[in-house]
């Protein structure tokens, strides 16, 4: 990807001054977007499966993939499927998964990936986010 001209043309429209704080902000926002949140092949089966089932289209529709308080490590995932966004929202792809993700919880998910596990500790989604430093036994709050 080319994003000398992507740069330019975001500083023309959206920046005044000063322009390295613009730049690097813009480059910030590029990066997070590459990295943000990754789906297994075997959670993009299971989601297109678990859509399916309740009505919603993969293609068109979103899996909103939030953070709460709560849970015994002091946060919670929150994960469900949407038909629209909100404003501050943001959008990612990854697999064909379309994501969504307010902007509460965006910095607690950069670079998680979602999977899914159907062994005998239980079966379900599986976040594996390398900015919790401690999780719970069954996967589903963390601290930071």
């Amino acid at each position: 990807m080319n994003f000398d001209k992507t740069f330019i043309l975001l500083i023309k429209n959206s920046c005044k001054k000063p322009y390295f704080v613009c730049i690097f902000a813009l480059y910030l926002e590029l990066i997070y977007l590459k990295i943000m949140i990754q789906v297994s092949d075997i959670a993009k089966k299971k989601v297109t499966e678990l859509m399916a089932d309740e009505g919603y289209n993969v293609a068109t529709d979103f899996v909103r993939v939030g953070v709460k308080s709560g849970g015994c490590s002091g946060l919670s995932y929150d994960l469900k499927f949407d038909k629209s966004k909100n404003e501050e929202d943001k959008i990612f792809e990854h697999n064909d998964v379309k994501i969504i993700v307010d902007k509460k919880s965006f910095l607690y998910l950069i670079g998680t990936t979602l999977d899914y596990s159907g062994g005998l500790n239980g079966t379900g989604f599986v976040f594996n986010n390398p900015n919790a430093s401690r999780t719970c036994g069954c996967g589903e709050s963390f601290s930071l």
